[in-house]
C-alpha cells in the first residue's frame, strides 16, 4: 500500500492550493481518507476528513474554507485549500488505516 501526496507549495494569504493523495495497492472505495497537518512545535492535527460514503468532517478552523473530496476511479484523495491564512503553514499528510504518505509542504507568507 502506498500513498503519495503532491500539490503542495508557497502561496500568499487568500490563495488557493489543491493537494492531491494518491493510492495504490488497496481497494480505494472502501477507504476512510484523512488529511493531517503539522506546523513546527505543534502537535499533528486532524484537518478533513471522508468516508466510503462521501460523508465529510472537518477541524473548526477550515471550515467553509478547505473542502475534501475524492475520485474512486482514479484513486485520489483532494483537499482544496482557499481563503489560505498564515496559521495554515504546516506539512500535510495524507493517511488511510494507519497508513501514511510522505505529505507535502504548504507555506503560506507575505
Amino acid at each position: 500500500v502506498q500513498l503519495q501526496a503532491s500539490g503542495g507549495g508557497s502561496v500568499q494569504p487568500g490563495g488557493s492550493l489543491t493537494l492531491s493523495c494518491r493510492v495504490s495497492g488497496i481497494n480505494f472505495r472502501v477507504l476512510y481518507m484523512r488529511w493531517y497537518r503539522q506546523a513546527p512545535g505543534k502537535q499533528r492535527e486532524l484537518v478533513a476528513s471522508i468516508t466510503p460514503e462521501f460523508s465529510t468532517n472537518y477541524t473548526d478552523s477550515v471550515k467553509g474554507r478547505f473542502t475534501i473530496s475524492r475520485d474512486n476511479l482514479k484513486k485520489v484523495a483532494y483537499l482544496q485549500m482557499n481563503s489560505l491564512r498564515l496559521e495554515d503553514t504546516a506539512f500535510y499528510l495524507c493517511e488511510t488505516g494507519q497508513r501514511w504518505g510522505r505529505g507535502t509542504q504548504v507555506t503560506v507568507s507575505s
